[in-house]
């Protein structure tokens, strides 16, 4: 399976070092959590064709995916805290 999305982490600009930290950060969150609605539409695929074990697997890396983004949002929050 091919990944069509550019993976540019650098963000060429006069942002803070804060800044650019909260834009990746989004950046990331937003790219999670489009991949965890992926898994989970899989999972669903994977369950109507009686892959239950296969359909449990991918529900758990949607939530686990979206266990990172809540720790990418944390961070966020720390960083404009400060």
């Amino acid at each position: 399976m091919t990944h069509h999305h550019k993976h540019d982490h650098e963000i060429q600009s006069t942002l803070s070092f804060d800044e650019k930290m909260i834009k990746l950060l989004e950046h990331w969150i937003k790219h999670n959590d489009d991949h965890a609605q992926t898994y989970r539409d899989w999972a669903q695929k994977a369950k109507e064709k009686n892959m239950r074990k296969a359909s449990s697997l991918l529900e758990d890396a949607a939530e686990m995916t979206l266990m990172i983004s809540k720790k990418f949002e944390e961070a966020a929050a720390l960083i404009m805290k400060e």
